[in-house]
This record gives C-alpha cells, sequence and structure tokens, in this order.
C-alpha cells in the first residue's frame, strides 16, 4: 500500500474512492459537508431516507455523486460527537478498510485524518491512520499458493494506494512525519505477526537467529548469537534444561541497538522464544495444541519492536536479549523432580516442565546485568492464568519499580495497547518454596500468573524491572486466528517516551 500526504477539497479529487465521516444525528464532517454543499445536498437528502444513521462502524457507499470528480464516495459513521476518541477514530479508520477490502476502488483518498479526535495532533493522527489500514490489510500467505493470477485478467482488489488529507497546508510537514511513524510502527508489528504465525517446522530456534541477523544487517546494529556450548560456558543451566528433549539446538540471540549517548544506560528488551512448546514431559492436551507455535511471541515483539526504533533511527540504547529453543518430550527431556542450576547459581526444582518459559527467562535476567541496564522489560506468554485473569484486552504487568510500571501503563494507554498492573506481594513468594532446592518453578494454581512473576523476580533484584505477560493477547484463536504483533506498539510507546526523556 502507498501512502501520500494531500491538502485539497473533497468534490475535488478524481480517486476512485473518497473516505468521509458522518456523526450520528446526521451531523456531517466538514469533509462531507463540502461534499454535500458541491451536490446541492446530495448527502442530505440520502441520509434523510434513513440510509445511515452515522452510528460507529455503520459504513455506505455512494456512486457518481453529483458535483464531484470521484468515482464513490464512502460514508463512514463516527458515532456521536462529543464521545469521539482515539478508538473511535481507529474504529471509523478500520471500518473505512473493510467495506474497500472487496470493491474495485484501489485509489484512494481519506479525510478522516482531518476529524477532531481529543488530545491527538496531526501527526499522531495520521500515524495512527496508517497503522490501522496497515493492519487491517495485513493477510499471511507467505506459505500458501497464489490464487491471484494478474496475467489471466483476475483482479486483485482492495486499497493499492491511499492520499490522506489534512486541513491546513501548514499541517503537511508534520503529517509527513506522522506517517513515518506509523509505517514504522506497522513494519514491526507485521514482522512480529509474521513470525508468530511462520509453522514450528519453518519459524525454529535457528530461523528466528537467522532473521535477527538479517534486521541487524539490513539497519546495521549489532547482532550476535551464542550457542549451546557458549551457553554452558556461562552456565545456563536453567535454560539448557529445557532444550534438552529437542534435536532443535538452542540459540541465545543478543541484539543492540546503540544510538543513545555512549554514557547512556539500555533499556534491555527480553524475549521467550519457545518456538514450539509441547510442555515437555508434563504433555499438553493435544486440542489446539497447534497454536503452540506462538509462545515465542514475546521474542518476535522484541525482533518487531527492533525493526520498529530501526526505521525511526530511535535515539537510545537499546539491547534485546532472546533466549530461544523448542520444549519437547524424549528420553533426555527434563523430568518433574529434576533440579536445574540457573547462571545466577539458584537451583530450581523443576514440579512441572510446562512451565518452561520462566526457566529460560531467569537466565536471560541474569544476563542482562551485564549491560547495567536502567531498566529491563521482559515479554512472554508465560501463563494461561493470566489468560483467565485479563482475557485476551489487556496484557498482564508486574513490576519491582511502581515508576516504570507507571510508564508501561501509560504507553499502553496511548498506543491503544493496554495492560494492568497485577500485584506482585512478598506474599506470595512463600508458594514457590521446595524442600530440594533454592526455588521451585510453580506455586500451584492459584494466583498462576502472579507466582510465575515472583519466580521471575528472584532474578531481576538487580535492576529496575517489568515482566509482560501476554499470553491473553499476542494471538487470537478461532476464525481469526494468527498473531496480533502486540506488544509492539506498547514497547514502542515506551521507548520513545524514554528517547525523548533522555534526549
Amino acid at each position: 500500500m502507498e501512502f501520500s500526504i494531500k491538502n485539497s477539497n473533497p468534490e475535488k479529487q478524481r480517486s476512485d474512492c473518497v473516505i468521509v465521516g458522518v456523526y450520528e444525528s446526521h451531523i456531517l464532517s466538514n469533509a462531507a459537508l463540502a461534499i454535500d454543499e458541491a451536490s446541492t445536498g446530495y448527502i442530505t437528502s440520502i441520509l434523510k431516507r434513513g440510509d445511515m444513521d452515522g452510528k460507529l462502524d455503520a459504513t455506505l457507499m455512494l456512486h457518481n455523486v453529483p458535483g464531484t470528480l470521484c468515482e464513490r464516495v464512502l460514508l463512514i459513521g463516527l458515532g456521536k460527537e462529543l464521545d469521539f476518541t482515539d478508538k473511535q477514530y481507529c474504529k471509523a479508520v478500520r471500518a473505512s478498510v473493510k467495506a474497500l477490502t472487496s470493491s474495485g476502488a484501489g485509489n484512494v483518498t481519506t479525510f478522516l485524518a482531518e476529524l477532531t479526535v481529543k488530545e491527538l495532533t496531526v501527526r499522531r493522527k495520521v500515524a495512527l491512520l496508517a497503522e490501522v489500514m496497515l493492519d487491517a490489510t495485513y493477510k499471511f500467505d507467505a506459505i500458501k499458493k497464489k490464487k491471484i493470477d494478474l496475467k489471466k485478467g483476475d483482479v486483485k482488489k482492495g486499497i493499492a494506494t491511499i492520499a490522506i488529507n489534512v486541513a491546513q497546508a501548514g499541517e503537511v510537514k508534520d503529517a509527513k512525519l506522522g506517517l513515518a511513524d506509523g509505517r514504522a510502527l506497522a513494519a514491526g508489528v507485521s514482522l512480529a505477526k509474521d513470525l508468530g504465525n511462520l509453522p514450528p517446522n519453518v519459524c525454529t530456534p535457528t530461523y528466528l537467529a537467522e532473521q535477527a541477523q538479517a534486521l541487524g544487517k539490513k539497519y546495521d546494529f549489532k547482532v550476535k548469537v551464542l550457542e549451546q556450548n557458549e551457553l554452558k560456558k556461562l552456565g545456563m543451566g536453567s535454560f539448557l534444561g529445557v532444550t534438552q528433549g529437542s534435536e532443535e539446538p538452542p540459540k541465545f540471540i543478543v541484539m543492540q541497538h546503540l544510538k543513545g549517548k555512549k554514557d547512556q544506560k539500555p533499556v534491555v528488551l527480553v524475549g521467550k522464544g519457545i518456538t514450539f512448546d509441547t510442555g515437555g514431559i508434563s504433555l499438553k492436551p493435544g486440542s489446539e495444541m497447534d497454536e503452540m507455535k506462538y509462545d515465542m511471541c514475546g521474542a518476535a515483539s522484541v525482533i518487531g519492536t527492533f525493526k520498529t526504533i530501526a526505521e525511526m533511527d530511535l535515539a537510545l540504547n537499546v539491547i534485546g536479549l532472546i533466549p530461544t529453543c523448542e520444549n519437547m518430550p524424549d528420553g533426555r527431556a527434563t523430568r518433574p523432580g529434576d533440579v536445574l542450576t540457573s547462571m545466577s547459581g539458584l537451583t530450581i526444582e523443576v514440579l512441572n516442565t510446562d512451565a518452561e518459559g520462566r526457566l529460560i527467562l531467569c537466565d536471560a535476567l541474569t544476563y542482562a546485568e551485564r549491560f547495567e541496564p536502567s531498566a529491563v522489560v521482559d515479554i512472554a506468554t508465560l501463563t494461561g492464568a493470566c489468560v483467565i485473569a485479563l482475557g485476551h484486552h489487556a496484557s498482564g504487568l508486574f513490576s519491582n519499580n511502581d515508576d516504570l510500571a507507571k510508564e508501561l501503563l501509560q504507553a499502553g494507554e496511548a498506543s491503544l495497547d493496554r495492560a494492568w498492573h497485577m500485584p506482585m506481594w512478598d506474599d506470595y513468594q512463600p508458594l514457590l518454596d521446595s524442600n530440594f532446592a533454592d526455588i521451585a518453578n510453580i506455586g500451584g494454581r492459584a494466583g498462576g500468573s502472579i507466582t510465575a512473576a515472583c519466580f521471575l523476580s528472584r532474578f531481576a533484584e538487580k535492576y529496575e524491572w517489568a515482566h509482560l505477560d501476554v499470553a491473553g493477547t499476542a494471538w487470537k484463536s478461532g476464525k481469526e486466528k494468527g498473531g496480533t504483533g502486540r506488544p509492539v506498539p506498547l514497547l514502542t510507546e515506551f521507548l520513545v517516551a524514554r528517547a525523548n526523556k533522555t534526549n
């Protein structure tokens, strides 16, 4: 999809389609009003017939509107004018894409970015519009047989070019900056989705490492991949305990985006990279086990975020750490009752091999100490308990520092990629006591997402740390099965805010 920025009149567009908004009670947006005046009240007459009420998400396609040069005018319902916020704005943009998906309108001009949205600048409105449009048109067909043959005359439907109109000529510069922001974020989200959606026989630990290396080469940032022998030398016994049942070799990916000041302490992002999770000896039920290819979405979100900040050339020092492996059951696999020695020296009694994410993350959190970080954020599809607690709308947020938690919560609200602050009181820590090791890897069914975070907190005591449990938000099931790309928007907003504060 090709984007451009314009400042022009809606009735003078020679596009295949012009998109304008209508509020409830038949209140026309400025662009819709301009077309209505040029057509001598054509839109008003259509609305009076009851064909559209302006409710949010409603759409109505008009053809050959008098007084206009475009082939079509698409009316988008905006809901109540006083309630029109960023969320409603994004829904309206998404509705416009959906309405045009099966149409023959390939060259489109949208006037939705002209709408007044509470607390949003032109730059942010354009960024959101680009993000939503690219998200709504995302398709994963890399491993499908191509069904469209343009040489045979098949018509490729959907939006090919989109011109975003702004109300004032003086807004064009900011709009272009917003477009760059939106495209950069969409690129990272799309990459995270692609990595998650790939089948586990393609997206292996080796494949993830290769993708990180390719990204580093393209954007000129450092990438180092530690192999199994190096992990043994580092003493990552917990990580290696998870991978020992798999034929696929583990990888530990280190990415370094160093665009901040030399003395600036980096932010470290740690992504869980279990490319397939059978549960190990504590085998999962067979139903929906195919979705366990998404157990590397934490890793995918870190790689996606690195693509976005590289596109932005963000002036911040950021380190990405990705421990990646499979969790498989065979004769060499870790058993319930085994005791592993982590890189930190703490011993861990494995009571359930399906609680493996924390076992690879804990060694990565210890490794993060060497960077003397300003903050560490780990991202993991860690617990089904978090899905039970929060459903699929908010990611679970745990932290040993309230200020860091507030930063992430604010970033989630601003990016519409929300998280919810969960408790991690000392009262929960005794649930991880073990008779045979320093710590057990599970604390029972009650408060499962909390005890998982408490486990990780034992390895993050030397810095400010937060944990995002994205088990309920990283992918969708059912008819819309697929990766969501979350929490790339949240992480990007968090890092941009940090860069703005630092520079």
